[in-house]
């Protein structure tokens, strides 16, 4: 299997972290320098790894030569009442296959004798800058070798590779424990260049009372712990406990209350009122006090490598909100706890049982999905690619809109783009993205970072656009702004030059900047050509929401849609659908006082009623209206010029320049308005729509 975004952003980080710190005169010039250099950038972030040293420190590291006796990098490091020395033998692949063979880890044996007989002549010079600190930590009390095999690959050593490995090990340990091996992969070379966007590795030490064990078909053990230690592990490792959850905390959640309700009111209770968590973890070991399976239900202490919570994890958070807000009872609670090692499971067991024990708040489909590789591979790509976040699990907090996107926002967008149909989908029911069918349309090809986040930042454009839009639209064209989005999304999207939407170049983003920048414009087009469009095939009565919901119409209207955009024609004015406009597509005058008060249709001191037309005149009028109602209310007198006398301060106004007025106090906002479409007469309708009336019955009887 290749791991092509993988291995890209690990390139682009070791040229950006290591280029300049690594020595490369030695192969300066070299065809092969640059293969050279990723396999020494390798070796210098496998040090950075088991180590946590400075990145420079891990480029002074790096002795890699055509004399290096299979050894790329060497450190030496105190820890604890130990000196560690880090031997790391690197293989960097394009297509992230490094192989590792018994030639290769025969090559590094040699090395390893070489070094422990202080035999510094056989390698290269750069060892020398390290060579007292090695000697030294030779001849110091009980030293510790590791052997880093750094590898760009997502496969495993071969079982022959293994066997070798570990008999040349067990001859170097005869008495004791000098020399150890570990594999670092191109998973774990990624999480490095992640930094605080990885999963951090969890190690957990705990102790278990009354403690039972399963041994077949899997290793699993269960008793119980205590909450304060189960506080404790939140504050250490935080939301790292939950790397393998399908959601987070969710402290959104009235659970957690209750949760927490109990353990401070009544933590001798709490062990038969709690459900309990579930630990799964790469491997156990003894570890602490007492021995696991010596005494059925003694206490045993164990180190869980690469532990993960995956069941109760709203438990966990409400216990440690618990100990905060009464530490000396919430501590006298018990918690059953169930670990599970994975160490001799199948593959695909740790997911299984993520999925089957998820049962405390209802687990949705999008929660499946959020486990798939390409998440977490979309969620690296955005880190390393753009430096932004992808938040792929439920209870995360969102980022703000200039730090990233949820997984639920990328796949409305790519819904948006893909087709009218999965646009319709998505208008209609979001959560139905999530089936199998569908995801695999959207994320089956695995899109880049760069992919999703342009089409992010399209539909976001988009619905800007079209709020912006909604402060003069009325009627129909209201009715398209509100429902329109993914249907023009698709449409613009359609009608853009799409072949650099992965490109990563200055330039492609520079594009892109610009053909945003044409949004606006573009959608303001679009949404009067939509009502055209809907009018024209399914009649001025037919629902807006339905076209944007439907699969069958919303083909139909995306390509008649399309059709118009791609021209340079504007669309027509549609008299009522835009608050600033008073003129029709027929040219007709249509100044409605007039024709109303030449017919003498409303009698002199006829009430009339503010209607708030557009959407943010709904939100921000009614508060300001309901603080003195008279701001409501006008009285009819029949003025060509000034028919509205206000109830508020008794003067006489125009319609529009009294809702202007109205807006520019309530809301700070002095647009153009059509104030014929505010105000109403109780019973017949807006002062347009009985103009409107008056003419229909005026040409009928002509």
């Amino acid at each position: 299997m290749a791991y092509p975004v993988q291995v890209r952003n690990l390139r682009r980080k070791l040229t950006e972290r290591f280029r300049p710190l690594i020595d490369m005169k030695d192969v300066a010039g070299r065809p092969d320098e640059e293969q050279m250099f990723l396999s020494r950038g390798v070796a210098a972030l496998a040090v950075r790894i088991e180590t946590a040293c400075s990145d420079e420190e891990a480029a002074l590291s790096v002795i890699d030569s055509s004399t290096d006796k299979g050894i790329d990098a060497v450190t030496v490091q105190q820890r604890g009442d130990r000196q560690h020395i880090t031997l790391v033998q690197a293989k960097w692949s394009d297509k992230g296959e490094a192989g590792f063979g018994e030639h290769d880890a025969a090559a590094m044996m040699r090395g390893l004798d070489y070094l422990l007989e202080l035999e510094f002549h056989r390698f290269g010079s750069k060892i020398d800058r390290h060579s007292a600190a090695i000697d030294a930590a030779l001849n110091s009390p009980s030293p510790k070798v590791t052997l880093v095999l750094a590898l760009v690959t997502g496969t495993d050593l071969h079982q022959n590779t293994k066997n070798f490995l570990n008999e040349m090990v067990d001859k170097h340990n005869l008495d004791d424990d000098l020399v150890e091996y570990k594999v670092v992969n191109l998973r774990d070379l990624h999480r490095e260049i992640l930094g605080e966007y990885a999963e951090r590795k969890v190690d957990l030490d705990v102790q278990v009372d009354g403690v039972g064990k399963i041994d077949d078909p899997y290793t699993a053990y269960y008793g119980t712990v205590s909450a304060e230690a189960v506080a404790g592990w939140y504050d250490e490792h935080g939301r790292h406990l939950t790397a393998r959850n399908i959601r987070d905390a969710l402290d959104v959640s009235d659970v957690n209350d209750k949760i927490r309700a109990t353990l401070v009111k009544e933590p001798e209770h709490f062990w038969y009122l709690s459900n309990g968590i579930t630990l799964l973890c790469d491997r156990i070991r003894k570890h602490g006090k007492g021995a696991p399976g010596a005494v059925a239900g003694a206490g045993a202490g164990f180190r869980l490598e690469g532990a993960s919570l995956i069941n109760g994890a709203q438990t966990v958070s409400a216990v440690h909100r618990a100990m905060g807000q009464k530490p000396g009872k919430a501590a006298l609670g018990r918690l059953l706890v169930r670990i599970i090692s994975l160490e001799e499971c199948p593959e695909d067991f740790g997911d299984r049982v993520t999925v089957a024990a998820n049962t405390q708040n209802p687990t949705q489909e999008r929660d499946f999905r959020s486990r798939r590789p390409e998440q977490f591979d979309l969620r690296h790509d955005f880190a390393l690619s753009l430096g932004l976040k992808y938040v792929i699990k439920r209870g995360e907090p969102d980022p703000a809109s200039d730090e990233g996107c949820t997984m639920e926002e990328a796949a409305i967008a790519l819904a948006a783009v893909h087709s009218p149909a999965l646009a319709a989908q998505a208008k209609r029911d979001a959560s139905a993205l999530w089936g199998e069918r569908t995801y695999r349309q959207l994320f089956g090809r695995q899109p880049t970072a760069h992919q999703v986040w342009r089409c992010v930042r399209l539909l976001r454009e988009v619905r800007a656009a079209l709020e912006q839009e909604k402060e003069s639209a009325v009627n129909r064209l209201a009715s398209a702004a509100a429902y329109g989005d993914l249907l023009i999304t698709h449409v613009l999207f359609r009608a853009m030059s799409i072949a650099d939407l992965d490109e990563e170049k200055a330039e492609a983003n520079t594009d892109w900047e610009a053909r945003l920048a044409e949004v606006p414009d573009r959608v303001r087009r679009a949404l009067a050509w939509m009502v055209v469009v809907i009018d024209g095939a399914y009649g001025r009565n037919s629902q807006m929401g339905t076209a944007a919901r439907s699969k069958e119409r919303a083909e139909l209207v995306a390509d008649g849609l399309y059709a118009r955009v791609l021209g340079d024609e504007e669309p027509p004015s549609d008299v009522g659908s835009r608050l600033d406009r008073e003129s029709g597509a027929s040219g007709r005058l249509t100044n409605a006082v007039r024709v109303i008060v030449d017919a003498g249709h409303i009698k002199d001191g006829t009430v009339l009623e503010f209607r708030p037309v557009t959407g943010p005149e709904r939100r921000q009028l009614p508060r300001w209206i309901e603080e003195d109602p008279r701001r409501s209310r006008a009285t009819w007198q029949n003025n060509k010029i000034k028919p509205l006398v206000w109830s508020v301060d008794g003067l006489a106004y125009a319609p529009s320049t009294l809702v202007r007025q109205m807006r520019r106090t309530a809301m700070g906002n002095d647009q153009q308005v059509q104030g014929t479409l505010h105000w109403h007469v109780p019973g017949l309708g807006s002062l347009v729509d009985i103009a409107e009336e008056l003419r229909v019955t005026a040409g009928t009887e002509s």
